[in-house]
């Protein structure tokens, strides 16, 4: 099947669970998740009217997406991987915003890295939710600790949070991981008013989409669905 016809497939997915879990499908933005796929699925969805997209990798990105970000300038790219500090400049210029912030040597360099922006750099702390994944702030004191770092840098914009969930076919791990990440932006929010900025719920991806827009997300990461096995 085309890109196209995966988009329309996803679409509706979501708005089949819009409907049941009483949530408007403009609370929710789908990202590609573009990583290891060729720029002519990129250019692919973009047609088929996808604006977000994914990448794990900054020189990858950096290499294969240059031209759309000059071409098209309503993509949003986000880097969803990890990222070593030696990659923050080149991060820090190229993205709209980074995913899996997770430790606060991260936020000190991307603060330096990003003064040379026109706009604040965004960012969505990780925290660990999942006993099978390593990344991630382990608690939600830490994640406070990281919210009070980036405020108090003005290149900075706390966005708001992302998790990974378990890779399990059993509903009950993955929907408690993206409930624990849905109740500390709550305490988040509360305790630093975030609320109109830093709302972002990253969770959920090709193959437990419709939990995670039951339990709140507000980004869906979704590759596999949208272009197939990765090359």
């Amino acid at each position: 099947m085309s890109v196209a016809e995966n988009l329309a497939i996803i679409e509706e997915r979501i708005h089949k669970v819009c409907a049941v879990s009483g949530r408007k499908r403009d609370e929710i933005t789908l990202m590609g998740v573009s990583k290891l796929q060729p720029l002519e699925a990129v250019e692919q969805a973009w047609e088929a009217g996808l604006r977000c997209f994914g990448e794990s990798r900054v020189q990858e990105a950096t290499t294969k997406l240059a031209g759309l970000r000059e071409s098209h300038s309503g993509a949003e790219l986000h880097l969803i991987g990890s990222l070593q500090r030696n990659k923050a400049k080149a991060a820090a210029a190229f993205f709209d915003c980074i995913q899996s912030v997770d430790r606060e040597a991260l936020i000190r360099e991307l603060a330096q890295c990003a003064a040379a922006r026109e706009t604040p750099l965004s960012l969505l702390l990780e925290l660990h939710t999942a006993e099978d994944s390593k990344s991630g702030f382990a608690s939600l004191d830490e994640v406070y600790r990281a919210v009070e770092l980036a405020l108090a840098c003005p290149f900075l914009r706390i966005r708001g949070l992302m998790t990974i969930a378990p890779n399990t076919r059993d509903e009950g791990p993955v929907r408690a991981s993206f409930r624990q990440l849905a109740k500390a932006q709550k305490e988040l929010n509360q305790r630093f008013a975030l609320s109109a900025g830093g709302s972002c719920l990253s969770m959920g991806m090709s193959g437990d989409l419709e939990i995670a827009v039951e339990e709140g997300s507000t980004l869906l990461r979704i590759g596999t669905a949208i272009f197939g096995e990765r090359k």
